[in-house]
C-alpha cells in the first residue's frame, strides 16, 4: 500500500501541472511536501511509538494515511493546489508513521541474523505496489482526466481512486487493530523507565542514516531523469509516451530482486550483499555515463535491480544491536528518507548547468558510500553506549 501510494506521486506531478498550469518547480513541490513529512514527523513518530507500541503504531500509521488519502476529495472539490498539497503532508504523515512502526518491527520478529532477509520480503511488497501503481494510476486518473472537459472536472478524477485507497487503509488498519501480534518487550521502553544515552551515540546508525539519505536519493534521481534520458538523441531517442513504459523495467526489477534477495540473503552476509550490489550499481551509473545507445539504456534500467537490497538491508544493519533505542533509531532512518526530495533537486541543478548524461554522477557517488557502509560503516562494535555498560559491569 505505501509503495503504491508513493509511486502515484509520478501520475499527480504531470496531472496537476497541466491542471493548475505550473512551472516544474511548482508541480515538484508534490515531492517536497512528501518526502519533507518523512523529515518532520520522523522524530515524533518514533517517541509515538515507543509510548504505544509497534502493533498500535502500525494502526496510527494507517488512519492518518487514510484520513490524508479522504482529504484529496475536498481538495478537488475545491479546485486548490495548496489542498493538494495539505492532503499529500497528511497522506505522509501516516506512511511515516507506518513505517517507524512496521520495520524495526519486522526485523525484530526473529533472528537477528535474518532480520535483512526478513525486511527484504516486506520491501519486494513495497515494489509490487510501485510496479502496477503507474498503470493503475494512468487509467483511474490520467484517462479519467483525459475525457473531462473542463479543468474542475479533471481535478475531481482523483476523488474515486483516493476514496478507495481511503477504504483500504481503513479496512487494513482494522485487521491490525484485532490481529494477535507478537509483542516484544526487550525492545519497548517502560514509561517510566530513564534510558541512558540515545540512538544518536551508536556510529552505525548514524552512517547507516546517511546510507538511507544517499540511497532514497539516488533511486528517485534515477526514476525521475529516466524519461528524458532515454529520450536523448545518442541514447535512445524515445519519445515520452514509450519511454516511460521503460520505468517498469526499473521498478520491476527492484522488486524481482528483492523476492530473490529475501531468499537468497538467508545463507549470504547482508553487508557482503550490500557492498556488492552498491558497487555493480555504481559500475553501471558509470556505463550510462560514459556509454551511449542501447548499452547506456539498459545500464541505467538495470540499476533498479541493484537496488533491490539496500534499502531493507542499510534499515536493518543500521538498527542492528539498539535494544530498546531501536523506535528511536527507526525515526532517524526515516528521517533520513528526505534524500528523496534534496538529491534530485541537486541533479537537477547539474543537469540544467551541464548535461543529463553527466548529472548522473551524482548519484555515481551515492552507490559508492553506500558500498563504503557495506564494507566498514555497518560495523556496529565501536559505540559509546557499549563501552560504557562495559565500563561501568567491570567497575
Amino acid at each position: 500500500m505505501w509503495g503504491f501510494i508513493t509511486c502515484l506521486n509520478d501520475i499527480l506531478i504531470p496531472h496537476l501541472k497541466a491542471i493548475f498550469d505550473l512551472s516544474y518547480t511548482q508541480s515538484m513541490l508534490v515531492q517536497f511536501c512528501f518526502f519533507g513529512a518523512y523529515f518532520l514527523v520522523s522524530l515524533p513518530a518514533g517517541r509515538v511509538v515507543k509510548k504505544v507500541g509497534y502493533q498500535k503504531g502500525i494502526v496510527t500509521g494507517l488512519v492518518i494515511a487514510a484520513l490524508g488519502c479522504l482529504l484529496f476529495y475536498p481538495a478537488a472539490s475545491l479546485h486548490s493546489y495548496n489542498f493538494f498539497l495539505l492532503a499529500l503532508f497528511v497522506l505522509a504523515s501516516g506512511i511515516t508513521v507506518l513505517q517507524v512502526s512496521a520495520n524495526p518491527y519486522v526485523t525484530l520478529l526473529g533472528p537477528a541474523k535474518s532480520a535483512s532477509s526478513r525486511l527484504t520480503m516486506t520491501q519486494a511488497f513495497n515494489s509490487l505496489g510501485t510496479t502496477v501503481a503507474p498503470y493503475l494510476g494512468a487509467l483511474l486518473i490520467l484517462n479519467e482526466a483525459a475525457s473531462s472537459m473542463s479543468e474542475s472536472a479533471s481535478a475531481d478524477s482523483v476523488k474515486v481512486p483516493y476514496l478507495i485507497l481511503t477504504a483500504m487503509l481503513l479496512i487494513l488498519a482494522a485487521i491490525f487493530s484485532f490481529l494477535k501480534l507478537p509483542h516484544i518487550e526487550s525492545a519497548e521502553a517502560i514509561d517510566e523507565e530513564k534510558l541512558d544515552g540515545s540512538a544518536w551515540q551508536y556510529r552505525h546508525l548514524v552512517l547507516g542514516a546517511i546510507g538511507i539519505f544517499v540511497y532514497v536519493g539516488a533511486e528517485v534521481s534515477i526514476g525521475s531523469f529516466l524519461v528524458s534520458f532515454l529520450g536523448e538523441a545518442d541514447i535512445a531517442g524515445l519519445v515520452e509516451s514509450e519511454a516511460a513504459t521503460y520505468l517498469t523495467y526499473y521498478w520491476g526489477g527492484a522488486m524481482l530482486g528483492r523476492f530473490i534477495g529475501a531468499a537468497v540473503m538467508q545463507k549470504i552476509n547482508a553487508e557482503k550483499a550490500l557492498a556488492f550490489n552498491a558497487v555493480l550499481a555504481a559500475i553501471l551509473v558509470g556505463v550510462a555515463i560514459v556509454g551511449t545507445g542501447s548499452i547506456a539504456m539498459w545500464a541505467i534500467l538495470l540499476v533498479g535491480l541493484c537496488n533491490s537490497i539496500m534499502f531493507p538491508t542499510i534499515f536493518s544493519l543500521a538498527l542492528k544491536g539498539l535494544g530498546k533505542h531501536t523506535s528511536q533509531g527507526a525515526g532517524i532512518l526515516c528521517l533520513a528518507i528526505v534524500g528523496g526530495a534534496i538529491i534530485p533537486l541537486l541533479q537537477g541543478m547539474l543537469a540544467d548547468s551541464l548535461t543529463i548524461q553527466i548529472a548522473f554522477i551524482l548519484p555515481l557517488f551515492c552507490y559508492v558510500y553506500i558500498a563504503f557502509y557495506g564494507v566498514s560503516g555497518c560495523k556496529a562494535n565501536d559505540n559509546p553506549i557499549v563501552n560504557l555498560t562495559t565500563q561501568t559491569r567491570q567497575s
